[in-house]
């Protein structure tokens, strides 16, 4: 009788399986509920912190503690992205069709914007960066002509780059834009590889002209200094001349004097018939 009592005071074998089923669930709702109120955020991420729905802060990199079933969070990445345009069409100022090549590198300059205007990165990028790109690069390439956008690349590139800085503003910053190739036509470059060889032809024909007057202008020179020393020996020895005559006119002895000091003492052995001895005379004066 007894044990009947208490078997009448036992739950039902269901009650008690609903009752454990109970416990177990209402411990994994706490233990998810620990669980999901910690949260990390890795270096190069920033978190969008909201409560229900509206923005209460954000998360720098570490482990951070969220109200749990009440706050979520969102993370962004702050780290440089690079997105790199490829075909853009665009048309230079003297309507020569050409595909550029741009590459673009940004960062998200305010997380908390970024989520509230465009939802995550990506969005930024979609309503944002890549209009304004294909925009810029369009207007400015349209400002050079085929061959001074060959010519000046570096111009170009900043041009570029200073006009898509200046478009994208807000929560986005851009770091570098770099036009990494322009493509024209084929028809286009050939014909730019055909005046370019005749400009190289135009060079070296002014070169050999240059050549030839270099030349040219040493022969005279050389000419010139020959001429000069041939004239400078002329008035040297007619200089001499007149200096030797100045003096026999000034001694009429010299001439004498000379005679005897080169006459051997010897008379000729020979003699024209009919004509005189020749006659040194030996006394001063006469």
């Amino acid at each position: 009788m007894k044990d009947l009592l208490l078997n009448r005071g036992d739950p039902p074998p269901v009650k008690r399986w609903f009752v454990s089923a109970g416990f177990v669930v209402l411990g994994l709702i706490l233990l998810l509920t620990v669980m999901g109120s910690w949260y990390t955020v890795d270096q190069g991420e920033r978190a969008v912190v909201l409560r229900l729905g509206a923005i209460v802060g954000e998360a720098g990199p570490g482990l951070h503690f969220k109200m749990p079933w009440i706050n979520t969070v969102h993370k962004i990445t702050v780290q440089n992205q690079n997105r790199r345009y490829t075909p853009l069409e665009a048309y230079s100022r003297d309507q020569q069709p050409a595909n550029l090549t741009v590459s673009v590198t940004f960062m998200a300059s305010d997380p908390s914007a970024v989520y509230s205007q465009y939802g995550d990165l990506q969005g930024a990028v979609l309503r944002l960066i890549d209009p304004r790109v294909m925009s810029g690069v369009k207007t400015i390439f349209g400002q050079y002509d085929a061959v001074r956008a060959i010519q000046e690349r570096a111009g170009l590139n900043n041009d570029i780059s200073t006009a898509i800085t200046a478009a994208i503003t807000g929560p986005i910053q851009i770091v570098s834009v770099q036009v990494e190739n322009i493509d024209f036509s084929d028809a286009y470059e050939q014909s730019v590889e055909q005046r370019m060889l005749a400009q190289v032809q135009i060079q070296q024909r002014e070169q050999n002209l240059r050549t030839t007057e270099v030349e040219a202008q040493i022969a005279r020179t050389r000419a010139e200094g020959e001429a000069n020393a041939i004239r400078l020996r002329g008035e040297a020895e007619a200089s001499a001349i007149r200096a030797r005559a100045d003096a026999l006119r000034a001694n009429a002895d010299l001439v004498q004097l000379q005679a005897v000091e080169k006459w051997d003492g010897k008379l000729p052995t020979t003699m024209i018939p009919g004509s005189a001895l020749p006659f040194v005379n030996l006394q001063p004066g006469r």
